[in-house]
Order: C-alpha cells, then sequence, then structure tokens
C-alpha cells in the first residue's frame, strides 16, 4: 500500500512569461489564458507550474527533464542548447533551457504529443533513493545487472514512463530548481517513513513543504479534513 500519490511538477525560473513558453512547446503543454503560469495537458498530473524565483540558476541541477524529440535541432530552434552531444556510450543529447538548465533529448523517429519522457533525479544513493520513493508513491522498482542507476515505472499517477535516480559524488547543496508533488491521506505516514518537515501549511502556503532523505525538496497536499 502506497502512502503518496504523483500529483504535479514545478519549475523554477527568473523569467516565467518567456520558459512557460519553452517549457510549453517542449513538452507539448499549453498555458490557459486565465492562469499564465502554469502548463496543462489532458491529463491532471500532467500539468507543471512555473515558479519565479530571484535567485538564477548557480550549480548544476540535481533533478532534471529528458524529453523526447525528432531532432536535436528542434531543441535548439525552441531557444535550448547543446551542452555535451551525445555520443557511444551516452545515447542522448545533454541540453540547456535559456536559463541554463539542464535537460536531455532523445531522439525517437516517432514523437508523441506530450513528450516528456522521465524525471532524473541526482543522488548519492540511486538505489536507497529508488527503493524509498517506491515505498512512497508504489509501482515497480528497476534496476539492470551493471549498471549503477534506478528507476520507478508503473507509478500511480506518474504521466511519463520513468523516474530515475543516478549516481553522483556530490550532496545536494542548493534548494532544487525542479521539484515534485504528491497528495497523500495524511502526513504523518510520510513523516514516518523518512521525509523531513521543512515548512507546514501556514497563512500562505496551502501545503506542506518536505525533503526526502538526500533533501530533495517535495510538497504534500492533504486533503480538507486533514488540513484543517
Amino acid at each position: 500500500m502506497t502512502i503518496a500519490r504523483f500529483k504535479d511538477l514545478c519549475v523554477d525560473v527568473t523569467c516565467p512569461s518567456s520558459m512557460v513558453d519553452f517549457w510549453g512547446r517542449l513538452i507539448g503543454l499549453t498555458s490557459p489564458a486565465d492562469n499564465p503560469n502554469v502548463l496543462v495537458g489532458d491529463l491532471p498530473e500532467k500539468t507543471i507550474w512555473i515558479n519565479k524565483v530571484d535567485e538564477p540558476r548557480s550549480v548544476k541541477q540535481r533533478v532534471h527533464l529528458d524529453v523526447l524529440t525528432g531532432a536535436i535541432e528542434d531543441l535548439e530552434r525552441l531557444g535550448a542548447t547543446v551542452q555535451s552531444p551525445l555520443t557511444v556510450e551516452r545515447p542522448w543529447t545533454v541540453m540547456e533551457d535559456p536559463e541554463g538548465g539542464e535537460f536531455c533529448g532523445f531522439v525517437r523517429e516517432t514523437v508523441p504529443v506530450y513528450r516528456l519522457m522521465e524525471l532524473v533525479v541526482d543522488s548519492v544513493d540511486p538505489e536507497a533513493q529508488a527503493r524509498w520513493w517506491h515505498g512512497v508513491v508504489g509501482g515497480d522498482f528497476g534496476s539492470a545487472e551493471g549498471k549503477t542507476w534506478y528507476w520507478l515505472e508503473n507509478v500511480p499517477g506518474l504521466p511519463f514512463p520513468y523516474w530515475v535516480f543516478m549516481p553522483v559524488p556530490e550532496p545536494k547543496t542548493v534548494k532544487n530548481r525542479i521539484h515534485w508533488d504528491v497528495t497523500a491521506p495524511a502526513l504523518q505516514p510520510v513523516l514516518d517513513a523518512g521525509a523531513t518537515l521543512l515548512r507546514p501549511k501556514d497563512d500562505d502556503i496551502g501545503w506542506t513543504v518536505c525533503a526526502d532523505p538526500e533533501g530533495n525538496e517535495f510538497c504534500v497536499f492533504l486533503p480538507a479534513v486533514e488540513e484543517s
């Protein structure tokens, strides 16, 4: 039994108007006229909130998105730049968005309308991170012999195929510019599982900010009865 369900994604940016346009065209989402800083699709879980922050990107992003594309040139025409081209050992291209945030482009012959393929989280201990989130949101735990990364798939509510945890040597040092939200029937089971409470719901926010065992921020949305 899972204790939370994936809800949506949030991306911190310094210029919401241009980044809404970029991410919308990149992934295949639209922005409603009455709420220009959010991207929506045909499922609520495809929602991406574009949040304005004052601080620019300062370090390599610990959380990034992987997208599907028919050609890397298509991503460049949207305003992305190539950071590292694909290689035989790494069959994807590391890109930067207009504000310098990393994401990866995977070229495919057939590209769906919704082009987000996976959420990738850098982790000092990717197996432990993947198993922790597996215990929180469920799905299937994935690993491959001889590989050092782990993933979740078939996660309830997850609108893209994979949630991947990649090994890195360095610990998290700054607030992530991309995070995810979850819904939960109650907060205490999330905390009992090992999450850290960073900020409870208050008069300014209607959700609870937590962190996973490696410090990655995520927001927990509770039913009205639990929040009262």
